[in-house]
């Protein structure tokens, strides 16, 4: 029997977990985390290890990498990936297990496990797990990111991942001429019901904002993702010649080097290192005070002000109306950031923010119409299984695809088992 299930990221965003399971052998692509409304970690389903062959990963943010050690307290189970990612992943589960370790049911030995056991692979290397042929293919998420394509018994699968169709100065638009041959497309749907402005306006109204905030006597501070949308946002302004001082804080330098050190997996990697170059990390208290006393761009990790060096610039930046918060990410429910946007406060004991708040679109997911894109491109499309969105986002889109093309649409929750 082929199957897929459903362990995570069903009617949610996040926890992403799906399992291939073909003649008593299980695939499991990606195993990530959610977080409750009080900084839990949730974790996927579960499947018996001993039917697990291996784990395919998409990217290596922490909402598909997260889980991975779980595997690994008792049994080997190896995993697959870029090699981009696999660097990346062992950043991020090191920080991971130092912010949430008490909650978590792994330690560092585990962590290490995963890494030991990633065996990397380079896009359209086609390899072997147990009964399966499995093939990466670019999927423009974030660097090392890829589609997921499975060949089993009677069907081949894929699996997007996190996917984007845009150019960046970090990553090309997906290949979706890889997804021809699909049957079955395991797709996310983050923003199944809305589009994105141009990648090239948005670019251009952050940088000019900037200017225009610093050139009236303010500060700018961009609370960032440390994972890709620091480095992009970085590459911008390298790119636009910004002229002013740009500082960066948090775990962003670590990542940039590991990306410095992987170019080919960089779409526009002499505006990295031009930023890599010119800008200035920011590693000391005296540091950041200098920062926030001169007028230019500080760049810094938390992206929903959750936590990080962020909240310390938001709290010294906040009170003067000559300076300004760029919100450059998705802002989740009952975060700082969200709070900001709704309230102007950043809780419900702060004042009312007096510093200047813009929000710039700098999304790393496929809108509604590029998801439609991916849908067609894949020409032999029997069905097609949403994952990794919202209730209303899931249940608009698939709607719309199904009476656009006629496909076998299918919304499932965590639990669910899709039988092919």
């Amino acid at each position: 029997m082929l199957s897929i299930k459903v362990l995570g990221g069903g009617m949610e965003v996040g926890r992403a977990a799906i399992e291939v399971l073909d003649r008593n052998e299980a695939l499991i692509l990606d195993y990530g985390v959610n977080f409750d409304q009080n900084d839990n970690p949730v974790l996927p389903l579960q499947e018996t290890p001993s039917l697990i062959k291996g784990f395919v990963i998409s990217h290596a943010h922490l909402d598909h990498v997260g889980a991975l050690p779980l595997y690994q307290v008792s049994t080997d189970i190896p995993v697959y990936g870029t090699e981009m990612s696999r660097n990346i992943a062992e950043l991020m589960l090191k920080d991971f297990l130092k912010l949430s370790g008490a909650k978590l049911p792994f330690e560092w030995v585990e962590v290490k496990k995963v890494i030991d056991n990633w065996k990397p692979k380079k896009l359209y290397e086609t390899f072997e797990v147990g009964n399966f042929k499995v093939e990466l293919s670019d999927a423009g998420h974030i660097p090392g990111s890829s589609y997921v394509k499975v060949y089993t018994s009677t069907k081949t699968i894929a699996y997007t991942g996190d996917t984007n169709l845009i150019n960046t100065p970090l990553v090309k638009p997906a290949d979706v001429d890889s997804l021809r041959d699909v049957n079955v497309l395991v797709m996310e749907t983050t923003y199944g019901r809305f589009n994105h402005p141009s990648r090239e306006q948005v670019e251009r109204d952050f940088v000019n904002t900037a200017r225009e905030v610093i050139e009236t006597g303010g500060t700018v501070l961009v609370p960032a993702f440390s994972l890709a949308r620091s480095q992009e946002l970085l590459a911008v302004l390298a790119k636009y010649d910004f002229e002013y001082p740009v500082y960066y804080d948090g775990m962003v330098r670590e990542i940039m080097e590991i990306m410095m050190r992987q170019r080919d997996y960089i779409n526009d990697w002499s505006s990295l290192k031009k930023a890599y170059d010119e800008f200035n990390y920011v590693s000391s208290w005296e540091e950041r005070s200098k920062a926030v006393r001169e007028r230019g761009v500080i760049v810094s990790s938390a992206g929903m002000l959750k936590g990080g060096p962020a909240v310390w610039y938001f709290r010294k930046l906040s009170s003067n109306p000559k300076n300004a918060v760029f919100l450059v990410s998705y802002q989740a429910e009952n975060t700082p950031g969200r709070r900001l946007l709704e309230t102007g406060k950043f809780d419900e004991y702060s004042p009312v923010l007096k510093a200047r708040l813009e929000l710039f679109d700098f999304s790393s997911h496929a809108g509604r119409k590029d998801l439609k894109k991916i849908v067609k491109s894949a020409s032999n499309l029997e069905k097609l299984i949403l994952v990794h969105g919202s209730p209303d986002n899931l249940t608009a889109f698939g709607k719309e695809v199904k009476e656009e093309m006629g496909v076998d649409v299918i919304i499932p929750q965590s639990g669910q088992e899709i039988v092919l």
